[in-house]
């Protein structure tokens, strides 16, 4: 017989979530997340480093959907278009069922300055993470660097874009629009 229920960092990350949209991310101790799912503190110090990465304990599987976007895209496709490739396969970590959920986490990130600068910091990451698949690609550093930070803040806007409210396209659309204005605005 197991000794814990099964997917125990999934269940300490709704409780957390909840915990901290009801009670606010700095009033909840991980002490008290455990507890709402009938596990020890130490249980929860096991899953996650503190309660911020409740909320960003994916980071590398999120970044591994970008270089998987890079994979299929042609060897001697320009920057850009890279870019676009990685944008389309990150609609794989963000699946239309998850978006209730993912609001919610937004709701809670915007609530709080210490969570918004790891929400920016993760997307730091992932220019840095797509500056150096470019790169592996022969794009040269300025050139990656451009197109690496523009990606991230097109994916950025198309994630704000799926959160929001009555919003039911897929993220992978709303990349290929984001991207299509972006070259409007770049004429």
């Amino acid at each position: 017989m197991a000794r814990w229920k099964p997917g125990t960092p999934d269940r300490l990350q709704e409780a957390a979530l909840e915990l901290f949209a009801t009670r606010g991310f700095e009033q909840t101790t991980a002490q008290e997340i455990a507890q709402a799912v009938g596990l020890t503190e130490r249980t929860f110090f096991r899953h996650f480093s503190d309660k911020r990465e409740v909320l960003f304990h994916r980071q590398d599987e999120f970044t591994d959907t970008f270089r998987a976007g890079i994979a299929l895209a042609p060897p001697d496709a320009p920057p850009i278009a890279v870019i676009a490739s990685a944008l389309r396969s990150s609609a794989d970590f963000f699946p239309d069922e998850a978006r209730p959920w993912s609001r919610r986490r937004h709701e809670v990130i915007s609530g709080c300055p210490a969570l918004r600068e790891r929400e920016q910091h993760k997307l730091v990451v992932l220019a840095g993470v797509l500056a150096d698949e470019l790169r592996a690609r022969g794009v040269d550093a300025t050139r990656a660097a451009l197109a690496a930070r523009t990606g991230a803040a097109v994916f950025q806007t198309t994630f704000e874009l799926w959160l929001a409210e009555g919003e039911e396209r897929g993220l992978d659309v709303i990349a290929v629009e984001v991207l299509a204005q972006l070259r409007e605005v770049l004429g």
